[in-house]
């Protein structure tokens, strides 16, 4: 039976939580995603990510709604860097399939892959908006202009939202 919503300050509170709560999203990620072990490492990782957000948190009137929420990003999440990852190896392979390129050493492609992790990070530490102007800028090439469209803010938002996420880079 769900917990009565309750503030999320102490970590007895967040055990009450687990307690009540982890079998279920262990169990729905299991129907959704089809592997257990998957399952049980994303619902531990929305729970490590609630105790990093304890003291955001407000009173939780539906506790299964926000770690669902939570879980989800946490699949996106993991889903993006996924194709990150995969659109580099292709474009890897294609250039060395056309004469164009060596495979990298294995040191380089390792130093490659956790500059994508560490903009992955970076890019889950930024609001949805900026996110977004960002992939869409500096992934899909969309000009200021057709971001700004897409998003529904003016250019000069772009441009801020841009900068939000090259400060957090630098950080």
């Amino acid at each position: 039976m769900p917990t009565p919503a309750a503030p999320l300050g102490c970590a007895q509170d967040i055990g009450l939580l687990y307690r009540d709560h982890h079998g279920w999203l262990r169990g729905w990620l299991h129907r959704r995603l089809g592997c257990a072990h998957h399952a049980a490492d994303v619902a531990q990782d929305t729970f490590v990510r609630l105790l990093a957000a304890r003291d955001a948190l407000p009173l939780l009137r539906e506790p299964r709604a926000y770690l669902r929420t939570t879980a989800q990003r946490l699949l996106v999440d993991h889903a993006r860097r996924q194709a990150v990852e995969d659109a580099w190896r292709a474009e890897v392979a294609l250039l060395a399939e056309h004469g164009d390129l060596h495979y990298p050493a294995p040191e380089a492609a390792l130093a490659a892959l956790r500059a994508l992790r560490e903009l992955s990070d970076v890019l889950d530490r930024v609001a949805a908006k900026a996110r977004a102007a960002f992939l869409l800028h500096y992934l899909d090439g969309m000009t200021h202009e057709a971001v700004a469209a897409e998003l529904g803010v003016s250019d000069r938002m772009v441009r801020k939202y841009l900068a939000q996420v090259l400060v957090q880079c630098v950080r």
